[in-house]
């Protein structure tokens, strides 16, 4: 997918990891002048099921409903198909290849993302896990996987968009999460490990990030989401 064809106020997808309908509302209000487009994760949506959800669709705004989606096939084919009459933009989902073929088999209109590896995730927790290769290696087989199998893209870390990009092309869609502003890209200062800015998210070819805390903790979001997109811009 053309980076040419994504507005750069759609670029940054502001995570809404609040507690409930009433506080999403008012952090969405802070930000739609600088961006359309809001991430509902497992948090918000237990607290306010589809609720958010609509508002935010019928505010004319887009939607990633990050709930992972991970089980038996046909019960995440059934889930894919409550989301599709929601008009969510992006879905992410977990999942061998049974669960990926029969999320794709459901998803109407929606663009599905496969989570490759959370960005908590590092290598002394591969380690742990008994695996020898890399996290860079695990994502890109995982993407490849997922592209194979139809879905639209995945989940990845700024770190490894780059290999991404360069051997999958332009027709997966990379969505970038654990984005920090420049002062913080350090992991002793952060839960999250494999973290970048929004710029370099872009530059090493993310289509799309993803924005919670640096954003939503922030007085003024609008003005945070303002350098973010400048910072993109110049990438």
């Amino acid at each position: 997918m053309s980076d040419e064809k994504i507005p750069l106020r759609d670029r940054i997808i502001v995570a809404l990891d609040v507690e409930n309908h009433a506080m999403a509302k008012e952090m969405v209000k802070k930000c739609e002048s600088h961006t359309g487009f809001f991430k509902v994760g497992l948090q918000l949506f237990m607290a306010s099921w589809f609720e958010t959800v609509d508002w935010i669709v019928d505010r004319g705004h887009k939607v990633m409903l990050d709930l992972k989606f991970f089980d038996i096939p046909e019960t995440v084919k059934l889930a894919v198909e409550q989301v599709n009459s929601r008009g969510v933009t992006f879905a992410t989902i977990h999942g061998n290849d049974p669960i990926i073929r029969a999320a794709v088999a459901a998803r109407g209109d929606m663009k599905l993302l496969a989570v490759t590896v959370l960005t908590s995730f590092g290598e002394e927790d591969m380690r742990a896990m008994g695996m020898t290769q890399s996290v860079e290696d695990l994502v890109y087989y995982r993407a490849k996987r997922a592209l194979e199998l139809g879905c639209d893209g995945v989940v990845s870390s700024g770190l490894e968009a780059g290999r991404l990009r360069t051997n999958l092309g332009d027709r997966l869609l990379i969505v970038t999460p654990g984005i920090r502003p420049g002062d913080n890209v350090s992991e002793s200062l952060d839960d999250q490990k494999r973290i970048v800015t929004a710029g370099m998210a872009i530059k090493n070819g993310a289509n799309y990030v993803v924005v919670g805390r640096p954003i939503t903790r922030a007085e003024d979001p609008a003005r945070i989401l303002e350098a973010m997109q400048q910072d993109i811009a110049v990438s």
